[in-house]
């Protein structure tokens, strides 16, 4: 958040220069290398969560969860060198007229540059909205593609938002040689299972973020006021508090941890956080380091709060397994006045094929026929969070929610999910504001389509006043 001094930027050219002397390691050996230290890691996890990874859903988890850490990650096997060297061209057709533009001291600034990383507290993704300007210096411009792929090589390492913010300052500083380099970042992280809420990043914890250098630095720089002006033409404000860096944002902070890897003193999790450990010694990381203590252990404990509960489901008195209770027999036709719903119920799942969380929102349609006495929102908000806080894929529990609502009804359920999925705007592709929505029809819904209509219909005109 302040200005960057000499010495920083002399750290950062340093650090540029030395991965520049790395060789890009992306053959088969070293793909083959990495998956044979962390798939067993993630076996070790997924058997220290009481999981059969046997089972059909989980066969291949070790080996998606090692190519989407390594894919994460990538950033530290490759060099910046690469991605700038010639893609710096001289600027034509700018005279020396009183005043700046281009090459001769203009400000050139790409917005909104979508990134993702992994938290190195928890080694949870966060999402980024990445803003970055240079001010040319020599007569030279740089490919504007360039600056998003930079700041995607310091994105794809374990980092925390301040360190990410110089580092992508310092290495463009260093190797594009310009006037002056901005840097600012908008991110958001995840919260604990019990604080989510909605289905946006609203409801995420989020910190704003700058670096600086050159002709940025300083309270008084023109460079800097235009820079925040042209990103307040995109509606971007950015509200950068100068002693954010020390303040930890990560949520999973709060929770206690031994400061130290490997060593865990309580026996039902060491062998789990072992295994996170070695994941990180895979990755090229070290455990010691400073920022990553106690990193294993809240990887762990983000983990545990999914592990998933063979009892009976109790929504507040009563037993799903116990339906008798509520059993109506001689359901009528469908009466569309008694069509009932639970809309916008929040959830947060974690995938079992990537062990990364999905989350938003469950909207429950049924008919009520006098058999839900007694019966309320919390109860079905009990049932979500049943079906929802535990290793699963998004089709399985649209289809388990249902069932049971129909089980205890018996006269017809419709469930429609609607999620986000970190595992798909995360990795690979990187799908961006991508959300999944699966439907299960069960009962009176399935067979008479206008009953459906209708339940669709009260999601659609209740979307706009949702969270």
């Amino acid at each position: 958040m302040g200005a960057l001094e000499e010495a920083h930027l002399a750290a950062a050219a340093c650090a540029c220069e030395e991965d520049d002397g790395l060789e890009l390691l992306g053959g088969e050996e070293a793909e083959a290398a990495a998956a044979d230290a962390m798939e067993p890691a993630v076996h070790a996890l997924l058997v220290g969560f009481g999981e059969d990874d046997r089972r059909e859903g989980l066969r291949r988890t070790p080996k998606r969860v090692a190519k989407a850490f390594r894919d994460g990650t990538r950033g530290y096997r490759q060099k910046v060198k690469d991605i700038v060297q010639g893609a710096l061209f001289p600027e034509v057709g700018v005279d020396r007229r009183t005043g700046s533009a281009g090459g001769t001291g203009g400000q050139v600034v790409v917005r909104d540059i979508e990134l993702f990383s992994y938290c190195e507290s928890c080694l949870l993704p966060f999402s980024i909205q990445c803003h970055v300007g240079y001010v040319p210096s020599g007569g030279r411009v740089v490919g504007l593609s360039k600056l998003s792929r930079v700041s995607d090589v310091f994105a794809k390492r374990l980092q925390n938002p301040q360190r990410l913010a110089d580092e992508v300052c310092g290495a463009l500083h260093a190797s594009i040689q310009p006037a002056g380099v901005a840097v600012a970042l908008q991110c958001w992280h995840i919260p604990l299972p019990a604080n989510m809420e909605c289905t946006t990043l609203q409801g995420w914890i989020r910190a704003s973020h700058s670096s600086r250098s050159g002709g940025f630095e300083g309270e008084n720089s023109t460079f800097w006021n235009d820079f925040l002006a042209l990103l307040k033409f995109r509606g971007i404000a950015m509200k950068v508090d100068n002693n954010s860096a020390s303040i930890p944002w990560c949520p999973l902070r709060s929770l206690e941890c031994p400061l130290s890897n490997g060593h865990c003193k309580k026996g039902s999790t060491n062998g789990m956080v072992s295994a996170v450990t070695s994941m990180l010694l895979s990755l090229g990381e070290d455990p010691l380091r400073k920022e990553l203590l106690g990193t294993p252990q809240r990887y762990v404990q983000w983990l545990l709060k999914f592990k998933a509960c063979n009892q009976n489901v109790k929504l507040n008195g009563f037993t799903l397994s116990n339906v008798s209770l509520y059993e109506r027999p001689g359901v009528g036709t469908a009466d569309h006045g008694a069509i009932r719903s639970e809309l916008h119920l929040p959830f947060c799942a974690q995938c079992e094929h990537h062990l990364l969380p999905f989350y938003g929102v469950v909207h429950i349609g049924y008919f009520d026929n006098g058999s839900r006495e007694g019966i309320d929102r919390s109860h079905f908000q009990s049932l979500v969070h049943f079906y929802g806080c535990k290793l699963q894929v998004q089709e399985r529990m649209t289809r388990q929610i249902a069932e049971a609502v129909h089980s205890v009804l018996h006269s017809g359920a419709m469930v429609v999910v609607e999620a986000n999925h970190i595992c798909m705007i995360s990795r690979g592709v990187e799908k961006i504001r991508s959300n999944t929505a699966t439907i299960a029809v069960l009962g009176q819904f399935f067979t008479n389509p206008c009953a459906k209509a209708c339940f669709l219909q009260n999601v659609l005109d209740t979307a706009e006043s949702a969270v």
